[in-house]
C-alpha cells in the first residue's frame, strides 16, 4: 500500500522556531491567490467548463452554463457531478481540457511574489483544489519555483482513490467492478484535515490564505488562522445607485467599510500585502490601528449564499 509522505513539522528545519511569530506554518492558495482573479484565468476556465460539460453531456451551451452550476452546488465541482451521476470521465481527461486549454501566458512572472515567499521563514504549503500539472505550470509562469514550497496538495494529492485502477493496471488480480468516486476538494472537511494532517503543525499555529470565503470559514472551523485575500472593487460605469455589480467572483453592495467576518482573521487585497498586513509571520510587531488603509477599508461583501467558489478547481 502506497502512503502518503510524513507531515512537513517532522522533517522541516524549525530555525524560525526562537523567533516570536504565532505561526509555524501557512497553507497558501494558489489560483486568484498568488495572482489576481483579474487577469482572465478565472473566466476562460469556467468557459472551459461549460465546453467540457457541452461536449462530455451532448447538450446546448446554455445547459452546459447551468449544468455547471447545478454540479457545483448539488457536488462541489463538475468532475464531481460527472462522478457521481456514473459518466466515465477520468481527472487527467477533465483537467487536460479544463485546465490544459488556459491561456497562460495572461500569467506574468512576479519577482515581488518570489521575494515575499522567499522571505518568509516558516514552511509553505501550496493547497490548491487544481492538478499538479495546473500548480506547476502556474508557478513556471509566475516566476516561482516549486521547491519555494514545502509540499503542494493538490488534486491528486486528495484523490488517490481515483487513479487506483491505473496503478492496478499491471496486476494479475480482476480489477474492482465498483470503485469510490467521491471527490475530496476544499472547501470540504476531508480536504481540509488532511491538509492540516500533512502539514503537522498545531492548526492554532497554521495560517491558511485563500480568496474564497466557503474555504476560509472550513479552515476557520477546524481551528486554523485565516487571512481572506479579495480584491478591492475598482469604479465602474455599470454601478448606478444601490445595484449590485460583479467585481470578479464577489458582488458588492454600495460603498462602505471592509468588514471582516466571524472567519477571517486577517483580510488583504492581494498577497502582496501580506508584510504589511500581518507582520506577525515574520516576527514583527503587529501594526495598530490603520483603519482607512485599503486592507482594512472596502466594499461591504454581501450575498454569499450566491457566490462561487474559485473555479479552477470546480
Amino acid at each position: 500500500m502506497q502512503h502518503p509522505p510524513p507531515p512537513v513539522a517532522s522533517v522541516a528545519v524549525m530555525e524560525f522556531r526562537g523567533s516570536k511569530s504565532p505561526f509555524d506554518c501557512l497553507l497558501l492558495d494558489l489560483d486568484d491567490t498568488l495572482y489576481s482573479s483579474t487577469i482572465g484565468i478565472r473566466q476562460a476556465c469556467k468557459k472551459n467548463i461549460e465546453d467540457f460539460l457541452a461536449s462530455k453531456c451532448g447538450v446546448s451551451e446554455g445547459r452546459a452554463s447551468a449544468l455547471r452550476v447545478e454540479h457545483f452546488r448539488s457536488h462541489g465541482s463538475s468532475l464531481a457531478g460527472l462522478l457521481a451521476l456514473g459518466y466515465d470521465v477520468h481527472p487527467d481527461e477533465y483537467h487536460s481540457f479544463v485546465h490544459g486549454r488556459l491561456p497562460y501566458e495572461l500569467i506574468r512572472p512576479d519577482a515581488g511574489l518570489r521575494e515575499l515567499l522567499l522571505s518568509i521563514p516558516q514552511p509553505k504549503i501550496l493547497f490548491t483544489n487544481s492538478d499538479r500539472q495546473h500548480a506547476r505550470r502556474t508557478l513556471r509562469r509566475l516566476g516561482v519555483e516549486e521547491d519555494c514550497f514545502h509540499r503542494i496538495i493538490c488534486f491528486e494529492t486528495m484523490n488517490p482513490h481515483l487513479f487506483k485502477d491505473e496503478r492496478e493496471a499491471g496486476s494479475s488480480g480482476p480489477l474492482p467492478a465498483t470503485r469510490n468516486v467521491e471527490v475530496i476538494l476544499k472547501p470540504s472537511a476531508a480536504a481540509m484535515k488532511m491538509a492540516v494532517w500533512l502539514a503537522g503543525f498545531a492548526p492554532h499555529r497554521t495560517l491558511f490564505v485563500d480568496d474564497n470565503e466557503r474555504n476560509i470559514a472550513a479552515g476557520k472551523a477546524i481551528g486554523l488562522r485565516t487571512a481572506l485575500v479579495i480584491p478591492p472593487p475598482s469604479p465602474s460605469p455599470a454601478f448606478l445607485g444601490d445595484s449590485y455589480i460583479e467585481q470578479s467572483h464577489v458582488l458588492f453592495l454600495k460603498v462602505g467599510k471592509r468588514e471582516r467576518t466571524k472567519e477571517d482573521d486577517y483580510l488583504l487585497d492581494s498577497i502582496s500585502e501580506l508584510r504589511q498586513v500581518i507582520p506577525e509571520i515574520w516576527g514583527e510587531q503587529e501594526k495598530k490601528g490603520g483603519g482607512e488603509h485599503g486592507a482594512v477599508t472596502t466594499m461591504r461583501r454581501d450575498l454569499d449564499s450566491i457566490r462561487e467558489t474559485t473555479p479552477i478547481g470546480a
